[in-house]
């Protein structure tokens, strides 16, 4: 018997244009925790697809129990023990828990002698049981519609650990989770290992996998670079493996000098009582105010209110002295104001559409000849500007977005809002989901735009990125400000002390 569960062995998968692994190797212990770490596009969700039966490999071999076996497709993965909960969720809200936890494998049963129906009774019963072996206090009978992300996070789990899995994948499993909600992760994490299951956890936050994790796998453009036991690594280890350089900072030297008041918010309350009101701050032309708060803190409904998105009862918005009437994001656009989301896949890229499409589509008008007709070559050589400037890694501009990893969308959508030439770009999360290497590269064009003039507004659930780029800090708690910390004075205790500020 092989001490592996699992073993994958000189995967090679090619895409048009891209070579996504190149001979990597994964080998998964019974009862551990395996981080797979790497930059964005380093092969990690691909490795894992092929496991899973996403992906048919060019090459390669997979190993369980010592076996060399094929996986056809997820159904297949999951007979043969293998289970992935992905980033990006697919739940079927309508649907009842216990119902999504079975999806594809309902219990049955049979009426009138011989018709297959599904067995509700055993179907609940099961889902029940399920839910209480990971610590789940739901009703399986409850529409999964009525639970948070996170919640349906939880599921997902749920639903692998009912297929009785020996290999669980887990991609960016804290992604959308609060820290509460973190740590009921890890217990679950913890149950696991002790029934012997294998986890492979991917995730870029470093602290996380330092202390989860028993062994780390780390790759870089697709290939397989070493697997360490976690207790012998280091955060400045690990980064200098995934980027192929060290780090000698993990944010740029900032040039930019903050000049007059450019943009003024006074009294600014949204529609929605409980959310965001009497709202009041302003913004200096080449600054970078930074906005801090905790789940619930209303930041993000803020700025989807200031730029159209939300509605609001009460309030001005002025540029240089002059009122904006903004009522939806087209009057926020053609008035200068640009705003990047925090949710990439679902109000950001249009993931059946091509980069170019993509980073073209708020500036269109620029592109048009004679009233009616494209001018191509102009996109073109707008997708290029943006390649070389930002470095986006796209084999081409007719490349589909959905398949660049989550650093390069990131730069597209930066891309696409500095087409318009804005004044003040407001960035929600901007590095949310995306490895230390392309945060760095992100954090480079944030401080290139300040030192251009631009001001930036710049959420984060992040501390030290927070302090590490604002020249101000606004915290926010419950929908007000509770204050504005100097960037050189921020720290995590002052920026706590007025995110828990409650009335």
């Amino acid at each position: 018997m092989s001490e592996f569960v699992l073993e994958m062995r000189g995967v090679c998968k090619s895409f048009p244009g891209v070579k996504a692994l190149d001979h990597a190797q994964l080998r998964l212990r019974p009862g551990t925790v395996h981080a797979l770490m790497g930059e964005n596009g380093a092969g990690k969700s691909t490795l894992m697809k092929c496991m899973f039966g996403i992906y048919s490999m060019d090459e390669g071999e997979i190993y369980i129990d010592g076996q060399k076996t094929e996986i056809k497709d997820p159904l297949d993965a999951l007979g043969k023990g293998i289970a992935m909960v992905h980033q990006e969720l697919q739940p079927i809200p309508a649907r009842t828990i216990g119902e999504n936890i079975y999806l594809g494998r309902y219990p049955l049963k049979k009426a009138l002698g011989f018709f297959p129906i599904v067995d509700h009774k055993k179907m609940y019963e099961d889902a029940a049981a399920v839910l209480k072996r990971v610590r789940m206090d739901f009703d399986p009978r409850q529409k999964l519609g009525e639970l948070s992300i996170s919640q349906m996070q939880s599921v997902e789990i749920a639903k692998a650990v009912s297929a009785n899995c020996r290999v669980l994948i887990l991609d960016e499993p804290t992604s959308s989770l609060t820290q509460n909600e973190v740590e009921a992760l890890f217990r679950i994490v913890d149950d696991l290992k002790k029934d012997g299951v294998a986890i492979v956890y991917i995730s870029h936050k470093m602290d996380e996998i330092l202390r989860i994790s028993d062994e780390v796998t780390i790759m870089r453009d697709g290939q397989y670079i070493g697997t360490w036991a976690a207790k012998e690594l280091t955060t400045d280890f690990i980064i200098t493996k995934m980027v192929g350089r060290e780090l000698t900072n993990l944010y740029p030297k900032r040039e930019n000098v903050p000049g007059e008041v450019v943009f003024e918010v006074n009294d600014f309350t949204s529609i929605n009582p409980k959310s965001f009101r009497y709202v009041g701050f302003n913004i200096r032309k080449g600054e970078i105010l930074g906005v801090a708060g905790l789940v619930g803190a209303q930041r993000t409904e803020l700025m989807e209110g200031l730029f159209g998105i939300r509605s609001h009862t009460s309030g001005t918005v002025k540029f240089q002295g002059k009122e904006l009437k903004i009522s939806r994001p087209k009057d926020a656009i053609d008035l200068g104001v640009a705003m990047l989301t925090e949710d990439r896949r679902g109000s950001g890229i249009m993931g059946v559409l091509s980069v170019a499409d993509n980073i073209s589509i708020a500036s269109l008008n620029h592109y048009v000849d004679h009233g009616i007709v494209l001018n191509t070559k102009k996109i073109n050589d707008l997708v290029e500007e943006n390649r070389k400037k930002m470095n986006i890694k796209t084999p081409s501009g007719k490349t589909l977005i959905q398949s660049l990893s989550g650093g390069n969308q990131q730069k597209v959508l930066i891309g696409r809002w500095l087409a318009n030439d804005p004044d003040v770009l407001i960035l929600d999360e901007p590095t949310r989901g995306i490895d230390v290497g392309a945060k760095y590269e992100i954090y480079c064009i944030i401080a290139d735009l300040a030192k251009q003039g631009k001001s930036i507004i710049m959420i984060s659930s992040e501390m030290g990125e927070l302090i590490g780029m604002s020249d101000r800090i606004m915290v926010m708690c419950d929908g007000r400000v509770t204050g504005f910390i100097d960037g050189k004075d921020a720290n995590q205790e002052n920026i706590m002390a007025l995110a828990t500020q409650f009335e």
